[in-house]
């Protein structure tokens, strides 16, 4: 799994706390599957940050036509760049289709319970997070 640093977003954990994050949400399903879940950041192009650890395939997620759009067209364009980099989409479950990390942080910031929509673990690391700001 890959995490962008976008210089232009101001995320509400720094890249090493959330791959930490990441990690420990998907040790479970490491375990289960028998797979290794090796987390990385990058603060370039993700075909660069592919290249670099050897991947030659993007696994992107969509929740709805919106997301389509814009990662067909990221596709297009890491398809120019890196013809040997190819892009697959899975689709979110119904369940879980609603679920954005920006409303996510909405509700956190205005102190509800996220903890339907985020590991438990993570919905307290927001929950403190936000506490710390107000």
């Amino acid at each position: 799994m890959a995490i962008g640093v976008h210089p232009g977003k101001k995320p509400v954990f720094e890249a090493a706390e959330r791959k930490a994050m990441i990690e420990k949400a998907s040790a479970s399903i490491a375990r289960a599957y028998k797979v290794k879940v090796e987390v990385v950041t990058f603060d370039g192009l993700v075909i660069v940050a592919a290249r670099k650890s050897k991947a030659t395939l993007l696994i992107r997620g969509l929740r709805d036509g919106t997301d389509f759009d814009y990662e067909m067209q990221m596709s297009g364009m890491n398809g120019e760049m890196a013809a040997a980099i190819q892009t697959i989409f899975i689709p979110a479950t119904p369940a879980t289709r609603h679920i954005t990390g920006t409303l996510v942080r909405q509700i956190a910031a205005m102190g509800g319970d996220v903890s339907k929509f985020v590991p438990d673990f993570v919905a307290k690391k927001l929950a403190a997070q936000f506490a710390k700001k107000k």
